[in-house]
């Protein structure tokens, strides 16, 4: 209890340090708001016809040029997703400007358009990084992804990259959304990537927003499952560290089960490390954050320079989200009212509370 004390309080000193700093390491761009799946989960309520129209390339590249006029971060990673960044063909022609301009650069697909030709291609262009999002066997991640055969597709271009990686510097790793579908099925997937040649497994939870919200009721997992999926999480670190690194999102202050079951204390880095650049160019900080009240700017009427270093308060000084539930809370100085995704406004409570979910009964 005292060594956990001890972390705490050096945690929150180095937090404090780092959000007065805030130097952007990570730039998510939103390329798109199109996609070929139609996702029950989809926070971002993505279409097959996007109304909102694609940022040109050379319009994003203007934000690169700025971030790197005013020496924002030289090793900033940037990371392109959508919507389906693979439905742009002109995505190896930004990746070979971003690493043009000394960037490093990956993307987050859900791989059933990536086959050995685009791979190259991709490859040939500079990229470090895939992350697939892949939900289960076949009838759970088909289910949750509304598209029949979409499991199949991922899996290939995951043994395509597998095998690829072996031979050039391209990390990869996989990204699962633990609903009702797949919860039953954790222990035996997790298996399954292990005998996939998968090493790195990210795992996050159904959230209340875009088409999730709507579909929450059928797919969040109840308090039990939750706290059953804390305890897969913990116990697959102990004893499986050596064949695969999972880490659960960083949603959440999460109590006991904090270092158990993510390598690092939570920090909602949204707008103090992170930023993102929307399809419409809105700037925020992730792009799960897209309340309007978080909204700092938009690179087609100020810099996003100008943005990033005289915006973001209500990121960085997290005061105004005592309220609520969150009022007298016991652990505010760790959590700080929770993800900011979890915030409708400015105004309301947090729409979850992770900590309740897993000690409310205790």
């Amino acid at each position: 209890m005292l060594l956990s004390r001890i972390k705490h309080s050096v945690f929150r000193l180095y937090r404090k340090k780092t959000v007065q700093s805030h130097q952007l390491n990570y730039l998510f761009w939103e390329c798109t708001l199109k996609c070929n799946l139609d996702c029950l989960h989809c926070g971002s309520d993505c279409l097959k016809n996007s109304l909102v129209k694609d940022m040109s390339k050379d319009d994003f590249l203007k934000v690169l040029d700025d971030i790197k006029t005013h020496n924002l971060n030289e090793n900033l990673f940037v990371c392109i997703t959508g919507g389906e960044p693979l439905l742009r063909r002109d995505l190896e022609t930004v990746g070979q400007e971003i690493r043009r301009r000394g960037f490093r650069w990956g993307i987050v697909t859900n791989g059933v358009l990536l086959d050995n030709q685009r791979l190259t291609s991709l490859v040939n262009a500079g990229i470090s990084a895939i992350s697939f999002s892949l939900d289960g066997f076949e009838t759970s991640h088909d289910r949750l992804r509304n598209r029949a055969g979409a499991f199949q597709k991922t899996l290939s271009a995951i043994r395509t990259v597998s095998a690829l990686s072996k031979k050039v510097p391209l990390n990869f790793d996989i990204i699962t959304c633990v609903n009702s579908f797949n919860f039953s099925e954790l222990e035996k997937f997790r298996d399954f990537l292990i005998s996939e040649g998968v090493s790195s497994w990210r795992i996050f939870s159904i959230f209340p927003e875009g088409r999730a919200k709507n579909n929450s009721e059928i797919l969040a997992l109840n308090q039990k499952e939750y706290v059953s999926l804390m305890t897969f999480i913990a116990e697959t670190r102990k004893k499986f560290s050596k064949q695969i690194r999972l880490n659960y999102s960083c949603e959440g202050f999460l109590g006991d089960y904090e270092l158990k079951v993510r390598d690092y204390f939570y920090f909602c880095r949204a707008g103090i490390n992170i930023a993102s650049v929307m399809c419409d160019g809105g700037v925020t900080g992730c792009l799960s954050v897209r309340a309007e009240d978080f909204i700092q700017g938009n690179v087609y009427k100020e810099s996003f320079s100008e943005i990033w270093r005289g915006k973001f308060s209500v990121m960085r000084q997290r005061a105004w989200a005592k309220k609520g539930r969150c009022q007298d809370c016991k652990v505010w100085d760790k959590c700080l009212g929770n993800g900011l995704h979890l915030h409708a406004s400015l105004e309301s409570g947090a729409l979850r509370c992770n900590y309740n979910e897993l000690f409310l009964n205790q």
